[in-house]
């Protein structure tokens, strides 16, 4: 089966990529290819409220331009102590050209002087896949943590190096396979995988 992948982040599609290999759907491998292979392929404006309305408008969009099946994914950092923010904006809370950094400086400061008990918070990812048929599937996935004062660890990307896991390691000191087991993206692809295939 093939797919083109609606995101032009390259971390996010080597995530995405290395995930669905170990899952293939209804048995079959799945093949993914790059939005960005596409002439004339660009990101959608995100005017999504939801994960998931935002995650329907990109795959909307790389089906459109490419007539294969695709997948999407958004996800969001919502952290309880700022009344789930900035969820569904995580990858704009700084600005609309933030980078990742600028970002978890704004979550830091927010968060300042926050002991660790009320630092709880959660990544959440949903995935739609949309066949040129129209048929849909939605899949969401969850990883519990809390935000810590300061980021630790070099992989990852976004705020990984600031979300600290129940074990005590944050995001950014996971190899990137036992990320690809564990993380919220890992957990929504698989569920997505599962319901597939739709092309």
């Amino acid at each position: 089966m093939r797919f083109v992948l609606a995101t032009f982040n390259r971390h996010k599609a080597r995530e995405l990529e290395a995930v669905l290999r170990d899952r293939p759907a209804g048995g079959e491998p799945v093949t993914i290819l790059p939005l960005a292979d596409w002439p004339g392929a660009a990101s959608p404006e995100e005017t999504g409220e939801t994960l998931e309305e935002n995650a329907r408008i990109k795959a909307r969009a790389a089906l459109a331009v490419t007539g294969l099946p695709a997948i999407a994914d958004d996800t969001g950092l919502e952290v309880d102590a700022l009344g789930g923010a900035p969820g569904v904006r995580s990858a704009r809370y700084a600005g609309p050209a933030a980078s990742d950094a600028d970002n978890v400086a704004r979550l830091l400061g927010a968060l300042a002087g926050l002991p660790r008990e009320r630092r709880t918070a959660r990544f959440r990812t949903v995935c739609v896949a949309l066949a040129p048929d129209g048929r849909e599937v939605v899949a969401e996935g969850r990883l519990e943590g809390r935000i810590l004062e300061s980021p630790r660890g070099h992989n990852g990307f976004g705020y990984d190096p600031v979300f600290e896991l129940p074990d005590g390691r944050s995001l950014a000191e996971l190899e990137a396979a036992e990320k690809n087991r564990i993380s919220h993206r890992a957990q929504a692809l698989s569920a997505l995988s599962s319901r597939l295939p739709i092309g």
